[in-house]
């Protein structure tokens, strides 16, 4: 071993399972969420990224998103996952239904991701323009186990709402807003939402948001949330900024992955955000500073190696005691 240069070295160390002498790349599986998001198109990215990069054959899963991730990853039925901090923080409590009391203890942070601004969709001939008119709707929500599947619902109650969710595959959500099933589509990831671009692009549509109020209101009930801004022009058919409630996203580990894993998964990703960019636009927000945005998950040390290499000051309390 010592005839290697010392990055070959590390390199090697790295993608050498603990139980193995030999030097052959990890084979690994990441969890996405449906088609139409943003997870399955950035996860696609990522993991041509550290097949390329880093020589780990890593494979994108479709899955129901966060939610199933989390179970995934911590039964270790699957090696890496992305989800977002809302569902996170309701894994690591047990507080939230899907969890039914079980507190998913073994998942690391790796990295961050991108914020998940939530939003809202309805076709122009509907006369839907603003959210307090989905009172007594019908609206898609994406799949259950997703992140707006999970929030919708709550800001509904937050807000003293009744509406008729619907959930499925963010695809097909567009598809049934367009055969008017839906009276809107409301969804959250990390922008341009591939089917909303697909919906602005095809037909008359409004997006639109909440009023000041009625944000405060819903930060007040779910605390989880941040303030967050879908810029104008996003889509076609959004003329102004829209202030939203955002979550942000990060790509997590089962505790067991080896230290030299997690740090190359790591550093791989964060170093190499021009490429990441090229695949999805959201990823301009995949770098090494914004994983401040993680105040409660804890990293995985192999990914806190790599931000006390770059002098990132971690919140303590995302640190494994």
């Amino acid at each position: 071993m010592t005839g290697f240069h010392s990055g070959l070295l590390a390199v090697a160390i790295a993608f050498t399972a603990t139980t193995s002498a030999g030097a052959q790349p990890v084979a690994m599986t990441l969890g996405t969420a449906s088609l139409g998001g943003t997870y399955i198109v950035y996860g696609g990215v990522i993991a041509d990224l550290l097949t390329d990069r880093a020589g780990i054959q890593v494979t994108p899963r479709q899955t129901q998103g966060p939610n199933q991730n989390v179970i995934l990853v911590d039964e270790k039925k699957m090696d890496l996952g992305m989800t977002t901090m809302g569902v996170a923080l309701q894994a690591v409590q047990g507080s939230a239904t899907w969890t039914k009391g079980k507190k998913y203890e073994n998942i690391r942070a790796l990295f961050p991701m991108y914020d998940t601004p939530m939003q809202c969709v309805a076709l122009k001939k509907s006369g839907i323009a603003s959210f307090r008119q989905l009172d007594g709707k019908t609206v898609g929500t994406g799949p259950k186990a997703g992140t707006p599947g999970t929030y919708f619902p709550l800001i509904f109650d937050a807000l003293g709402m009744k509406t008729m969710v619907r959930n499925g595959q963010g695809a097909d959500m567009g598809n049934q807003l367009d055969d008017g099933i839906l009276d809107a589509f409301c969804f959250g990831a990390g922008v341009p939402i591939p089917i909303f671009s697909q919906l602005a692009n095809e037909k008359e549509v409004v997006f639109f948001t909440w009023t000041d109020d009625d944000i405060a209101t819903i930060r007040r009930k779910i605390m989880e949330f941040s303030p967050s801004l879908i810029p104008k022009g996003t889509y076609r058919h959004q003329t102004a900024d829209q202030k939203t409630v955002g979550l942000y996203n990060f790509a997590f580990a089962h505790k067991d992955l080896p230290d030299n894993t997690a740090y190359t998964i790591t550093k791989t990703v964060l170093e190499n955000n021009a490429r990441l960019v090229k695949g999805h636009p959201a990823a301009r927000e995949t770098v090494a500073a914004n994983a401040t945005r993680n105040s409660f998950l804890p990293f995985h040390p192999g990914a806190v190696r790599y931000y006390m290499e770059k002098g990132v000051k971690l919140d303590p309390a995302a640190l494994v005691k």
